[in-house]
Formats: structure tokens, sequence, C-alpha cells
């Protein structure tokens, strides 16, 4: 199937980023979130990141300007239901994204390929909720979206190849490479990462290093460009969690089970840099540690 036309739910950080992305190589994009008011402040963002890259000589104006024509917003579930591919990219809760594909389903095209960006989900589960299991996929991008290279494409037990193969040209188009990854929990890039964040935090949570001395070792012994709690700042300590809590659930396995200061951080509204604070404190210039 050659898609044309994308639709994107949830305007957030990533929703944002790949209707961004989409827009960017050709694709008629539609963004859709729950408010007016969100799907405004979060397009201005992307005007704002385009418009960056104008001033940085990254990107012509014309380009951002036809970007922008390929981009636009919708609140209704119907009016995305129209596209090619959908990408779900909400909140990493999978009561959430089941509500979203089961209100959405009655509405699709018949050949429309369903995705979600989950990060950890069982694409197989999410799949079984809706009419199309054998045209639904996991469509994983990685933060900041413009910027990675990296997308995750996870078959769900029913994937067929043509729905797979549509979302790998979609990939390629992007300039981005594909890692094919199995349907078991975090996939590939999580299963390994989001242990070391978790060891992270247990580090700091048994009094064995201070956030400052954690991530400087990292950033210096390791040579990782961003210590492991910077790191879990920049995700979201929110999605760690979710992460953490589908690892340990899903695997039993107790070497998954979240660190209890993470639980605390989370229950505390502490989320890294998109609340203001998490292991760092950002209302500092340069940001400081918070503890």
């Amino acid at each position: 199937m050659i898609i044309k036309t994308i639709g994107i739910i949830g305007s957030g950080q990533m929703g944002r980023g790949i209707a961004q992305s989409m827009a960017m190589v050709g694709y008629k994009v539609i963004l859709s979130d729950i408010s007016k008011e969100i799907l405004k402040t979060n397009i201005e963002k992307i005007v704002t990141s385009l418009t960056r890259q104008v001033k940085d000589g990254r990107i012509s104006l014309n380009e951002c300007e036809e970007a922008l024509d390929n981009l636009k917003s919708a609140t209704k579930l119907e009016t995305v239901a129209g596209a090619d591919l959908i990408i779900e990219a909400v909140t990493e809760d999978e009561a959430v994204k089941t509500l979203i594909f089961e209100s959405l389903t009655p509405h699709l095209k018949e050949d429309t390929i369903l995705t979600s960006n989950t990060s950890s989900i069982s694409i197989t589960r999410l799949a079984s909720r809706t009419d199309r299991p054998e045209k639904f996929m996991g469509f994983h991008f990685m933060n900041p979206v413009p910027l990675m290279q990296l997308v995750e494409l996870i078959r769900g037990i029913a994937t067929n190849q043509d729905t797979y193969d549509s979302c790998l040209s979609v990939v390629e188009k992007l300039g981005k490479t594909a890692a094919q990854a199995e349907d078991f929990p975090g996939f590939i890039v999580n299963r390994v990462l989001m242990p070391m964040i978790n060891e992270a935090i247990y580090t700091l949570f048994e009094g064995i290093g201070s956030i400052k001395s954690i991530d400087e070792s990292m950033r210096l012994g390791a040579n990782h460009p961003m210590g492991p709690l910077e790191l879990a700042d920049f995700i979201g300590l929110d999605t760690c969690l979710s992460i953490m809590t589908v690892l340990h659930d899903g695997l039993a396995d107790t070497k998954y089970r979240p660190c209890p200061l993470l639980t605390k951080y989370v229950e505390a509204g502490w989320l890294g840099k998109k609340s203001g604070k998490g292991f760092y404190d950002y209302s500092k210039n340069p940001a400081e540690p918070s503890r």
C-alpha cells in the first residue's frame, strides 16, 4: 500500500515530533488531540522548531512553508480515520490507547493501517481490540523524533507482510533506519535502556552516589552523551515508570522492579523536564540537581 496521508493521535512531545518529520518529507498530516487549545500550543511549537531550522540554515524558507501547508489539525477522531496510516502517540497507558482504538475502529477506511508509538506495551494485545489485527503494528519513534535516526517496527502475531512493508517504506522516506523487534515487553531499546536508568535511580536511592556523580560517571566513564538521570528527566519519569511496570509485570522478574524513588518522584508530580522538576530543577539556569 502506498501511504499518502497520515493521521497522528496525540500532539505532545512525540506526536508533534512525528507530525513535523512526516510533513517535512511531503506526507499530508492530520494531527489530532482532545482540545483546540492543546493543538494550538503544540502546533506553535512545531512552527518554532521549523523557524529555528530556517534561521540555522538547515532548511529553506520554502521547505518550512511546504511542511506547514502539509499539516492540518483536528479534535475529532473521525477526521483522522480517513488517513492511509494512523499513528497513535498518546500517553503510555494501555487503557487510554485501547479506548482510542476502539473508538476509532468504526470510522476507518477498509485499508487503513493502524500503528502505535508505544514504547513497551504488547502490540498483539492492542491489535486484538481492533477489527484489523493484520493491519496493525508498533511504530516506535525515538525522542526527539526529528533528530533521532532509529524507528522500531514491531509486528503483532497477526501483522501481515504488506503492513510491515508499507510502514518500512515510510521509515525509509523519512531517511531513518528501521529496527525490526519482536513483540516482547520493552522491545529492543527500552528492554536495554530502562533497566539501566532504573539501576541508576537505585544507585541514588541506596546512597551510592549523588545525582551529579552518577551522571558524570556515565558521561565521562562510559562515554554516554547524557547521564542516565538527566536522560530519565528528558524522557519523563512517568514514562520511565510505566515502561518499568510493563517490564516487571510482563516478564515476572524482580530485576525489573521499579525503584521506589522513581515511584515517589512520579507521585510528587516531579516528572522531569516537562514538569520543571525531576532529578534536576529546571527553574534554575543551568539546571541543578534537585537533591
